[in-house]
């Protein structure tokens, strides 16, 4: 089996969730091929590197220093026209679900979307995925070819190693139909906070209910000498900053604790802490996907809870 996997990076610094699509494909058998979308040869050549894969097919023009979706889908589609893998494996992310669904409907192939398991039994796969915010899981036979796009942290990347894979060119006319253009990178005020640095984090999420609430969770942190996040809904309602948001679109962190009050654990959510040492989830759903997540759980309403934490910290 032929198993085609595109590589993201930002300025040649390669994703995590890459190299846990290749320990994937790995794990699956057959011929492992990375593509690499990049600005130049010399950054295409420190990507492969990095890269644990029997070859890799490279794209370098400087309308690729940047994302922009019709290009890269234009590069995408063209590898799987020339190389005709009979799998594509793709990131949950915010390119990676822009390529999918355009090549899949370029190509015909069907697709299975939010997938955190792949299994093979000869030439058919089963491919586990989170469906309803991650509170069922469902099974779905794909016929090959194929297509899929993984959650992020699925499965757990191997230490790096040095990339042994022979750099095979692909030409790819990227002159046509590029309405689009980067204009700039716009990066969130970090305000001073790291949260990547953190070793003691409390997250709050939408059940708070508003800012009102929030001293509750504050004082919790102070005691433990932790750093104050928020889901993404609660940065989205202004009772955070985005620098203090958890998740896909905010901060992935992995601190030795990691308290949530009142976060369900969507999958967006879990990307961004599930490597967390300890996991500590508090919720009133006992239904709450969060609860297969976390260490220790209790159901349970944290307006009572926080409060009395604090007092017995003291």
């Amino acid at each position: 089996m032929g198993i085609l996997v595109q590589i993201e990076h930002v300025d040649g610094q390669v994703a995590d969730s890459a190299h846990e699509l290749l320990a994937m494909a790995r794990s699956l058998g057959g011929t492992v091929e990375a593509l690499v979308c990049a600005k130049d040869a010399t950054t295409v050549a420190a990507i492969a590197d990095e890269l644990d894969a029997d070859t890799v097919v490279a794209v370098a023009d400087a309308i690729l220093a940047d994302y922009l979706p019709a290009a890269y889908l234009t590069c995408l589609a063209q590898a799987m026209e020339d190389r005709a893998p009979d799998l594509v494996l793709l990131s949950y992310s915010t390119a990676g679900i822009d390529l999918a669904g355009g090549v899949a409907l370029q190509s015909g192939r069907e697709m299975v979307c939010y997938a955190t398991a792949i299994e093979r039994d000869g030439a058919v796969l089963t491919v586990k995925s989170q469906v309803y915010g991650g509170k069922l899981t469902a099974s779905t036979t794909l016929p090959l070819p194929g297509i899929v796009v993984v959650m992020p942290g699925a499965i757990k990347a191997p230490e790096r190693a040095n990339g042994t894979a022979p750099v095979e060119e692909l030409v790819v006319d990227l002159s046509v139909n590029q309405s689009a253009r980067h204009v700039e990178n716009l990066l969130p005020d970090s305000d001073g906070i790291d949260l990547t640095k953190a070793e003691r984090i409390v997250c709050v999420g939408r059940a708070l209910g508003g800012t009102d609430k929030l001293p509750l969770a504050e004082a919790l942190a102070e005691k433990l000498g932790a750093e104050i996040a928020g889901s993404r809904p609660v940065i989205d309602a202004g009772w955070l900053p985005k620098a203090r948001q958890v998740g896909k679109s905010g901060t992935k962190v992995k601190p030795k604790l990691y308290l949530m009050a009142g976060v369900s654990g969507a999958p967006e959510h879990l990307e961004g802490m599930q490597d967390s040492d300890l996991i500590i989830a508090l919720n009133s759903d006992e239904q709450a996907p969060i609860f297969g997540k976390a260490h220790y759980g209790a159901v349970c309403d944290m307006f009572e809870v926080l409060p009395a934490l604090t007092e017995k910290l003291g």
